[in-house]
């Protein structure tokens, strides 16, 4: 039997996915952790890594907070017998104060809701969701300046 030369993610990480795009488009204000309702071949093809949440986001619809937008691949193995859905919407499951909470950033101060990351806890997967800002331009050129002085800085340490 030959070895599969696709490299899988080592057993001590936990992490399936970052959105590395929304901590450079939003401040994150405060971070949330959530379950998320999944199917059976969605947790197979999360176990290999073929999720993409770039272009994700979360809506809070009747009290219920759903995620839109995060494609899961289908393994071709492990779906011969349903006809998967790769972008369906996905419900995150919060407490209720939790709940209220987000809805009154969201409603009130002009939050945005967004996935920060996505992980293993105790064999279930959890979402880490962010409220957060919109940054303007500017403000996202001074993150990088910032960013790039933080590394500057550190290699003229690293040589005195």
């Amino acid at each position: 039997m030959a070895k599969s030369t696709k490299k899988k993610s080592s057993p001590g990480s936990k992490t399936i996915a970052l959105n590395k795009q929304a901590r450079h488009d939003y401040y994150i204000e405060q971070t949330f952790e959530a379950g998320l309702v999944l199917q059976g071949w969605e947790v197979k093809s999360l176990r290999d890594g073929r999720i993409q949440m770039k272009e994700s986001y979360v809506i809070m619809e009747k009290g219920e907070a759903f995620l839109f937008g995060a494609h899961i691949s289908a393994l071709l193995s492990a779906s011969t017998h349903v006809i998967p859905d790769s972008v369906r919407t996905r419900k995150l499951l919060l407490h209720g104060t939790e709940i209220v909470r987000i809805n009154n950033a969201v409603d009130r101060k002009g939050y945005a809701i967004v996935p920060l990351a996505m992980y293993w806890k105790n064999n279930r997967v959890k979402v880490e969701i962010g409220l957060g800002k919109g940054k303007q331009l500017h403000d996202k050129r001074d993150t990088e300046k910032a960013r790039d002085w933080g590394r500057e800085k550190d290699r003229i340490m690293k040589r005195h």
